[in-house]
């Protein structure tokens, strides 16, 4: 081979083996609590359900980008969530919920949340007796 060829192979290697290298530091993935209590400098997608039994607090006449409550991740570990928006609107309604952010004192401190709220992903067509009843 040509040392051309060589060292145009060994430049490929090299970009794709970057390449690589800065997806896998992007942050942005998907974790329970625990993961990310322990890398309390990585942002995580923490995927869950809303404690309904555990008081949620918001007052937005005191601070409109704070709104508190707990979560249960996919492991069953709880903890209390600090999102840095305003309550969002239905959340009591969702069924699954989407925290994104970082771990800091024991709690987990989120920039943002996605919510899957069952009227979202119901098409249900009336009845003839739902018509009826008007």
């Amino acid at each position: 081979m040509k040392k051309t060829h060589i060292a145009i192979i060994i430049l490929v290697a090299v970009g794709i083996g970057a390449l690589i290298a800065t997806l896998g530091m992007s942050g942005d993935e998907y974790a329970n609590f625990t993961k990310a209590e322990a890398n309390t400098d990585v942002e995580y997608h923490v995927v869950g359900k809303c404690d309904k039994e555990k008081p949620s607090e918001y007052n937005p006449a005191v601070d409109t980008d704070a709104f508190t409550f707990y979560m249960v991740d996919k492991d069953n570990v709880e903890k209390k969530v600090v999102l840095h928006k305003s309550k969002p609107q239905d959340f009591e309604r969702a069924e699954q919920i989407v925290i994104i952010g970082k771990m800091q004192g024991g709690e987990f401190h989120a920039k943002d949340i996605l919510m899957k709220c069952p009227s979202k992903y119901n098409n249900e067509k009336p009845t003839a007796t739902d018509d009826k009843k008007g």
